[in-house]
């Protein structure tokens, strides 16, 4: 299937024209993001962590310390819910009301899953580096043994997916387009500035070419 199917706990209801299913859609939102927000309950009470993730396939992967509080209870098989949000630009209108934002967002709903087994584990720590440096796995040293036991990589299974997307200007009542105020829309776009190295780093080591991050400051669509 290329699309994720609507369930009545991801169906976009407000705004519904703004939905996004579509997979190829949703996982370049995914790829894009870097830092994604971890909501659940625990002891009745709500908590929402930020933490770095990766994909492979329809699966996002999460890690940290296994002592964390955030992530023992998520493995513990509760329902969580992962959001990526990505601002393209600031959208000025004449209104008050009705200024807004551009947009991109994924909302993932479901159960969290440890991964214990060191292949599976070891090739998620990857995807995670990867993803926030590309190619970065092959140029350090993989964790060892004690790190592994350390750390906690979560498994989230992207079966309730949807996406939220908001594009174009501003949309003011009618009556106020004669306003003589400014209206239109800022782009806002990440970038990456120049490298700076460790005071301990070794002569001879190689540069850090941070053009390799180049697609976090990709153009707002």
């Amino acid at each position: 299937m290329n699309s994720y199917t609507a369930t009545p706990r991801t169906r976009v209801r407000r705004l519904p024209k703004r939905a996004v299913y579509d997979k190829a859609q949703v996982h370049a939102i995914l790829d894009e993001g870097v830092v994604c927000h971890m909501g659940f309950s625990h002891q009745n009470l709500p908590y929402v962590i930020p933490t770095l993730y990766g994909r492979v396939g329809d699966t996002l992967y999460m890690h940290g310390s296994g002592a964390s509080r955030t992530l023992k209870t998520m493995a513990e098989g509760i329902d969580v819910c992962v959001t990526v949000t990505l601002l393209d630009a600031y959208v000025l209108a004449r209104s008050a009301f009705h200024h807004s934002m551009n947009y991109r967002s994924v909302v993932v709903l479901g159960r969290a899953r440890p991964v214990r087994e060191e292949g599976p584990k070891l090739a998620a720590l990857q995807a995670i580096t990867d993803h926030i440096v590309p190619g970065r796995w092959d140029e350090v040293r993989g964790p060892n043994a004690l790190e592994m036991k350390q750390t906690l990589v979560l498994e989230l299974p992207l079966t309730e997916v949807s996406a939220k997307v908001r594009t174009g200007p501003p949309v003011d009542d009618e009556e106020d387009y004669a306003l003589p105020v400014w209206a239109g829309i800022v782009p806002v776009h990440s970038t990456v500035t120049q490298s700076i190295p460790d005071e301990r780093l070794l002569a001879g080591a190689p540069q850090f070419d941070v053009r390799r991050l180049a697609r976090r400051a990709r153009a707002t669509p």
